[in-house]
């Protein structure tokens, strides 16, 4: 079975991480949530909850310690940042996730990022001078080392990205095309009423 990371931090814009996560599983894709504690914050979250960017409060399937306690983080195919100011800051400065992020891509395994997210693919120097795109937000931040594209979703070898929340399902049907196949996405789509994406 096709396994998935979505990460998860405080301030996580709570559609692009629900979307993905739900596509995704819709697709018959293993998903698991991975808790990433800001700098200096206990391993898991207070009360068992994360508190996304609009105030929804989701509940993590593993924390980033226990993923690297399992050992086994080379088993997922895809690697997923969404994006939220405060939480792709957090994940994109985390040395773990980096490091996890740069072996999925050299590893030829699939590493998706939406809105600021985008971001955690320059600091772990990913798929630098190809086509990128993000939120309208990080473009300049970006723009120097990719080729920055206003396309809603961008594929390049093994990197996904999109733009922000309005984008949130091609960017997932995306990932799961490129995870399963695209008769697999029409399947998924069309209950969604989806098939224009």
């Amino acid at each position: 079975m096709t396994k998935a990371i979505v990460f998860l931090a405080e301030g996580t814009e709570e559609m692009e991480f629900s979307i993905a996560y739900d596509v995704l599983v819709r697709g018959g894709v293993d998903v698991k949530s991975v808790y990433v504690p800001a700098a200096g914050a206990a391993d898991a979250p207070p009360n068992g909850l994360v508190k996304a960017s609009r105030g929804v409060q989701i509940g993590p399937d593993m924390t980033l310690t226990q993923l690297v306690q399992a050992g086994d983080v080379g088993s997922y195919d895809a690697l997923i940042v969404p994006g939220g100011v405060g939480g792709a800051q957090t994940i994109g400065k985390d040395e773990t996730v980096l490091k996890m992020l740069s072996d999925a891509y050299q590893g030829k395994r699939l590493v998706g990022a939406i809105c600021a997210g985008s971001l955690a693919a320059l600091h772990a120097k990913i798929g630098l001078k190809g086509p990128i795109t993000s939120h309208p937000s990080v473009a300049d931040q970006l723009s120097k080392d990719y080729e920055y594209s206003e396309d809603h979703v961008v594929v390049t070898d093994h990197l996904v990205t999109s733009r922000g929340p309005g984008t949130s399902f091609a960017f997932a049907l995306t990932l799961l095309e490129k995870l399963e196949g695209a008769e697999v996405r029409n399947k998924v789509a069309a209950p969604m009423v989806l098939q224009h994406l």
